[in-house]
């Protein structure tokens, strides 16, 4: 459809502003920013905490931290380090921490402890199960030739500019017997523009490459700019900042087709954007709104305020690049960073995109599965699924929800979305289904098995018409699948992600936290349970 552009402010933004004194309104996307749900929440959904309230638990876990690692049986070398937490609204206590040994972080040593109300011990969840020892921290191998064999697998992998930072000597337990190891981080440019920060581990003894996983989290989406919305700003010293100090203090900057921090949006009057690509605000207000409907998401929907629940803003970098077709998320910043796509005139800021870069951000401050083998497409999977969720829940007239991933982006020159969740192979790559090899595929098509999953709790097998759109969805065994509800689906996932999903979860690991979710949600005789166990054998994990 033709974007309607406005340049004057609508009757509502300004009765808005003079209030609040920062929204506005851009030629942008139209969409309701998300209004807050009637309060039918099961007692052991997340409760919302305060910034304050939160950081009372973290301090309080932080006081009792040599308690509780005596408490759950770690060895004397072995310490905690407090990492997150959430309370259930029943008093249930859900603290996440990191590991150390003998002063050394163990990598795949997380875990979640789960403490009742009145302070009793309801059970650990571990990344690993194995008992974390080794003979010797002493290394036997070089800093400097640790380093250079970690360029060297940064150059398989066709990264540009590699440069190793120091190695660090850590435990590295993700996988089997735990061992000593160097972490190497290095950076540089992969080959599609996309900035580089491979960490790659390495036997401290034999120099045998363990493990490697990229830490800068892709993802894409849409870029239609239509209609009007209003958009947090503040009065700066210059007119207006595009800054959202009622969610955090997010900001926008512009990185003007280069790199770096980027300068802040700026503008004298406050009505932001043409609603095309030749205004550089245009591309800025969209990915502010982006970020303010999933904001409003995960507050009123699961009780989170912000990506790390500590109520701050992240940032959004547009203009990344030249001709930059991508988008990514990146904790070292904590920051999404959006490119222009082809010939810089489709900028990949919409809904979608800001959703799912997002929730790669709550991901890392909770799950943290790593993005790499069957955890890595769990990851991105959640991006998937929260973005799906917020588009929904976002009830914009223009871009109604869908189970379609950037189905409006038409990257592929047809009309047809980059990805299907009720029959992901459908674009040609995606699983539909786990299989012994899903470890071995690109994480963003191995994703395919936990959006099926999704789309099979939340609507069931089979065919059916929903907001326009015509679905399809089978089963690996023939078997027909009730769905529970969109509404339930993405509550039980964000319980199991916040609760129960470590480093090393793999689609097994993710079909139990689901199941523990959805029985603290709705107890283990309930239909939501035995939804939960329906939709992980239609995906063949059982």
């Amino acid at each position: 459809m033709t974007p309607h552009i406005s340049r004057k402010r609508s009757t509502l933004a300004i009765a808005t502003a003079v209030a609040a004194g920062a929204l506005l309104t851009a030629g942008l996307t139209t969409g309701a920013s998300a209004q807050p749900v009637a309060d039918a929440t099961p007692s052991a959904a997340p409760q919302s905490l305060s910034a304050s309230a939160k950081a009372g638990l973290l301090q309080d876990a932080n006081a009792d931290k040599a308690a509780t690692a005596d408490k759950i049986g770690l060895g004397a070398k072995e310490k905690l380090v407090v990492r997150d937490v959430v309370k259930d609204r029943d008093g249930t206590v859900h603290t996440r921490y990191e590991r150390t040994y003998d002063g050394l972080p163990v990598l795949g040593g997380d875990l979640v402890v789960h403490t009742a109300k009145n302070g009793k011990l309801k059970g650990v969840t571990k990344a690993t199960k194995a008992t974390v020892k080794v003979a010797s921290t002493d290394a036997k191998l070089a800093k400097s030739s640790v380093a250079k064999s970690a360029e060297s697998t940064a150059a398989k992998a066709k990264t540009a500019k590699a440069d190793a930072q120091s190695p660090r000597k850590v435990i590295w337990a993700a996988e089997g017997k735990p061992v000593l190891a160097y972490e190497t981080v290095v950076t540089g440019v992969q080959k599609d523009g996309t900035p580089s920060r491979l960490h790659v581990i390495t036997d401290a003894a034999t120099g045998k490459k363990l493990f490697e996983r990229q830490a800068i989290e892709n993802g894409t989406g849409n870029s239609q700019y239509s209609g009007k919305v209003e958009i947090g700003t503040k009065k700066g010293s210059n007119g207006f900042d595009l800054t959202d100090d009622s969610r955090g203090g997010h900001s926008t900057m512009n990185l003007e087709n280069g790199e770096g921090e980027g300068k802040l949006f700026t503008d004298d009057d406050d009505t932001w954007g043409n609603g095309k690509p030749d205004d550089a605000q245009t591309a800025g207000v969209d990915a502010a709104y982006g970020a303010q409907v999933t904001w409003d998401y995960y507050k009123n929907v699961h009780g989170r305020e912000g990506i790390k629940g500590d109520g701050k803003g992240a940032t959004s970098r547009v203009h990344y690049g030249d001709s930059y077709v991508n988008a990514f998320w990146d904790d070292s910043c904590f920051c999404m960073t959006y490119g222009d796509g082809e010939g810089n005139k489709k900028p990949l800021t919409s809904i979608d995109v800001a959703a799912h870069e997002m929730s790669h951000g709550v991901t890392s401050a909770t799950g943290n599965m790593e993005y790499s083998g069957e955890s890595g497409g769990l990851n991105e999977a959640t991006s998937d699924i929260f973005g799906t969720s917020v588009e929904f829940n976002a009830k914009s007239p223009e871009d109604i929800g869908d189970y379609l991933i950037g189905e409006e982006i038409d990257i592929n020159g047809d009309g047809s979305p980059l990805r299907y969740m009720d029959k992901p192979s459908k674009d040609g790559q995606s699983l539909d289904n786990w299989s012994a090899d899903a470890g071995n595929v690109d994480v963003h098509y191995s994703s395919g098995i936990a959006n099926h999953f999704f789309y099979l709790l939340s609507e069931g097998s089979g065919a059916k018409e929903i907001n326009g759109v015509k679905y399809d969805s089978p089963t690996a065994d023939g078997s027909k699948v009730e769905g529970i509800g969109r509404d339930k689906a993405e509550k039980i996932w964000f319980k199991a992600l916040t609760s129960y999903f470590t480093t090393t979860t793999d689609y097994k690991a993710a079909r139990e936290g689901t199941l523990k979710a959805a029985s603290d949600l709705y107890g283990a005789d309930s239909a939501e349970y035995k939804g939960v166990e329906a939709a992980w054998t239609g995906v063949n994990v059982k």
